[in-house]
């Protein structure tokens, strides 16, 4: 059990300083069974502040696997309009959304990929207008997580079930701010701070492009698209109002070119995607699109991402995370993108996020693909930062500027 003062600090800072949920909003909780004690007391917190109504809706990952191996493709594709009405309300109705993940590893492992990925894109399809919503900042959006058994035993296998759930509980309350001795949401106006400082820096360094290198084999050339910017942090909402959509956070990102990418990136944390853990890999670019790849374990799930759609092997999103930071320091390979992208540099495949770009969050997405925005329905981060990583940026003018040696921000 986690410890009751810090759970109901880590859920008052999930909708104060996540979502930043407003008197007389609708709050809908997207959640996972593995996190009931968590999800109640969010739920409470957002009536604390205000909330109209908390909308949950539950996912649990082995019904989900029972599913894809006993019902028909076509029956799980099926999403019923009232479905599809619950989210058009949500988004008419400016709800705030708080999602808490609780993954359980290789959950659906040994799932027909093929079968899994034919419903999950004909279901995205049809919400497409939610994913739009939530990535461009209409509303406020945050995720958190939630310790369970799987993901406890799977990170800390020598410990107990317990005290691994114990221990897990303690290594995301740290990476959060959220201490026994502390106002969470007093210490994250603070961090805010710290990274509108970085984000300064490199917005008014206004690169063209970056190369990163590395002993691991990384050589690697992103050009960012004209006008990028560099958010982190806390944002505001199309609503007006400033939230956080990551608890936690440590990242500088922007949007690269679509066409622009060249080179090999190789992968220095596993990814847990879709129930299936993918290690070492690697990608090789040619104007902006993966050419190549290899992973020495979950290959089929690797290219099942690159196949998600036609833009799902170009990237949208470049992240800068120093190695010497809090989530990196604990050495805990949390095997849940949330914790992992912020313990190092990443980027992702798939769509970018319009507000990366000047006045991209007004601009019709069509106008932004012309600009070289990339649009697709997937959005899956990896992570390749290291000790050792160097990244030299390409002024406008051709000059060059060190921004990472040894990993660290030195610009």
């Amino acid at each position: 059990m986690p410890n009751k003062i810090l759970l109901e600090k880590y859920a008052r800072l999930a909708v104060v300083t996540g979502a930043n949920v407003q008197k007389g909003q609708i709050v809908v909780l997207r959640t996972s069974t593995e996190a009931v004690e968590l999800t109640r007391e969010v739920a409470r917190q957002a009536y604390i502040a205000g909330a109209k109504k908390v909308h949950v809706i539950w996912n649990d990952e082995p019904i989900s696997k029972s599913g894809y191996e006993f019902a028909l493709t076509e029956d799980l594709k099926e999403m019923p309009q009232w479905s599809i009405d619950q989210y058009k309300y949500f988004v008419d109705n400016n709800a705030a959304f708080i999602s808490i993940v609780s993954p359980i590893p290789n959950a659906l492992a040994g799932v027909d990929s093929q079968k899994m990925q034919e419903v999950m894109v004909e279901n995205m399809k049809k919400i497409n207008f939610f994913r739009e919503h939530t990535m461009g900042n209409k509303s406020q959006w945050t995720i958190v997580a939630a310790s369970n058994p799987s993901w406890a035993k799977k990170l800390f296998p020598e410990l107990q079930v317990d005290v691994a759930v114990e221990k897990l509980w303690d290594a995301i309350f740290g990476a959060c701010r959220v201490l026994i001795d502390n106002d969470p949401v007093e210490a994250w106006k603070a961090h805010n701070e710290y990274l509108r400082r970085n984000n300064k820096v490199l917005n008014d360094s206004n690169f063209k492009s970056l190369h990163f290198t590395n002993s691991l084999g990384t050589d690697l050339v992103v050009e960012l698209i004209e006008d990028h910017i560099w958010a982190g942090g806390s944002e505001k909402a199309g609503n007006g109002v400033i939230f956080n959509p990551n608890i936690p956070t440590e990242e500088s990102f922007t949007m690269p070119f679509k066409f622009g990418t060249q080179g090999r990136v190789v992968a220095t944390k596993p990814l847990n995607n879709a129930g299936r853990i993918i290690e070492d890999f690697w990608l090789e670019f040619k104007d902006g699109k993966v050419v190549d790849f290899d992973a020495k374990v979950e290959k089929e799930a690797l290219q099942n991402i690159l196949d998600f759609d036609a833009n799902s092997r170009y990237i949208g999103e470049i992240a800068l995370i120093s190695h010497d930071s809090p989530i990196s320091n604990t050495n805990i390979l949390f095997l849940n993108t949330l914790f992992d992208e912020n313990a190092s540099c990443h980027m992702a495949l798939g769509r970018a996020y319009p507000m990366n770009v000047k006045n991209g969050n007004e601009t019709p997405i069509n106008e932004l693909e012309k600009k070289g925005y990339n649009n697709s329905m997937t959005h899956v981060d990896f992570m390749f930062g290291s000790k050792d990583m160097k990244i030299v940026g390409t002024k406008q003018d051709g000059s060059k500027v060190l921004v990472f040696e040894n990993g660290n921000f030195v610009i």
